[in-house]
């Protein structure tokens, strides 16, 4: 597919989104709360970076959403590290850049959701929407997070709709979804959390070649 321009209400045309990556290396000017950074939004989970690295802990839900949009057809790539027994990795792809839950419920996501060892490091899955039942698309119980092994995920998503995910660059889960979210509302990356320490670094978003 090729990524079109939009035009915006003054007449220019808005550029499709670009590449985009971070580190997560910041000054540290407050040790009690390292500074996120104007690119991510925070919806009230518990984030800061140390070290480098973007650590998540106790967030419930409340995903940390990159402000910039996603391309339409993306490989997104990023080191990733529990300090878990629950494992409990998560994180949400063509989002609405804003949703969270509001009181631990149960969580419906307006994207995909990937989440490796999640329910006490029992199951890995990649989701439509709802975490659970018809919303679990494609999973595997056969491979347990480690604490304390970094990992490298990456996943991409492409024209037909395939979410193909890779670990450590071994092929891990895909699923392709026959109406793929994209456009209004499905247009953001999120990393999120519910218990579990886990620690996220250097993660890159490449758009597909058209």
């Amino acid at each position: 597919m090729v990524l079109m321009a939009t035009t915006s209400c003054r007449g220019k045309a808005e550029p499709p989104p670009g590449p985009f990556a971070d580190n997560f290396d910041r000054p540290v000017d407050r040790p009690d709360r390292p500074y996120l950074g104007d690119d991510w939004r925070d919806t009230g989970g518990n984030y800061t970076v140390n070290a480098g690295r973007l650590v998540a802990r106790n967030a419930y839900n409340h995903p940390l959403w990159l402000r910039k949009k996603l391309p339409r057809d993306a490989t997104i790539d990023f080191d990733v590290e529990s300090h878990s027994d629950a494992g409990d990795v998560k994180v949400e792809l063509y989002g609405d850049g804003e949703s969270f839950d509001p009181d631990r419920g149960g969580y419906v996501s307006s994207g995909y959701v990937l989440i490796f060892g999640g329910w006490h490091n029992s199951l890995s899955v990649i989701c439509r929407n709802n975490e659970h039942d018809e919303g679990r698309k494609s999973s595997r119980a056969d491979q347990r997070v480690q604490p304390g092994r970094r990992y490298h995920f990456t996943v991409k998503r492409t024209t037909d709709g395939t979410i193909d995910w890779r670990i450590d660059g071994q092929p891990f889960l895909a699923w392709t979804d026959p109406q793929p979210l994209a456009g209004r509302g499905h247009e953001y990356f999120a990393f999120n959390d519910w218990e579990a320490e886990v620690l996220f670094d250097d993660l890159s978003i490449t758009p597909l070649a058209p």
